[in-house]
């Protein structure tokens, strides 16, 4: 019965490789999140740059005239320039500090892609609840007889359906190759 066992091999592949998909989409999702948010933190700390630049332009304005005027009264000409600038200095400062910690906040943590491809690979695609029905399904299909193919032209298509078996047992391979090499590597390194 290559029929309907090539079925349940090309439905259990494409279980596998909607789960792939969806552990790429959730990482692709996690990273543009990530973007997004990287953005958002520059866009915040160049408003604050600007809010430094605007204080220091008021606090030169507003407050530098009568400062100056004041500690020029009361100590001098040299000691007033000093006050201003120092003033001004410093409230550039706080913006900047604020504006340098905005930036130095630390990414969100979240599983890295090798991760989640690991998860959907060794993950069942049938919730435990479902496992009968799934039984039964395949049961049925593997007791059903061979569907007639009449109805298929002889040319090519059967050719065809052998080739995607071929590249589905190729993939199927491939990707159990690959987890059992994972495995031995992190048993190695867990020795070790």
């Amino acid at each position: 019965m290559p029929g309907p066992s090539s079925g349940l091999l090309r439905a259990g592949i494409a279980l596998k490789l909607n789960q792939v998909k969806r552990a790429t989409q959730s990482y692709l999702r996690d990273r543009t999140n990530q973007a997004t948010g990287t953005v958002t933190s520059y866009a915040i700390a160049a408003g604050l740059f600007a809010a430094a630049g605007i204080f220091l332009i008021a606090a030169l304005l507003v407050g530098a005239t009568a400062l100056f005027r004041w500690v020029e009264i009361n100590y001098g000409l040299f000691w007033a320039f000093g006050a201003i600038g120092g003033l001004l200095a410093v409230i550039a400062g706080i913006c900047a500090a604020v504006a340098v910690v905005k930036l130095k906040r630390p990414p969100p943590q979240f599983p890295s892609l090798t991760s989640r491809l690991r998860v959907a690979l060794k993950a069942s695609p049938v919730k435990p609840d479902q496992i009968e029905a799934v039984r039964d399904t395949a049961a049925a299909i593997l007791q059903a007889p061979a569907a007639p193919v009449g109805h298929r032209s002889r040319r090519g298509r059967s050719g065809h359906d052998s080739r995607n078996v071929q590249i589905g047992l190729i993939l199927m391979a491939s990707l159990l190759g690959y987890a059992a090499v994972r495995r031995r590597q992190q048993a190695r390194h867990v020795e070790v």
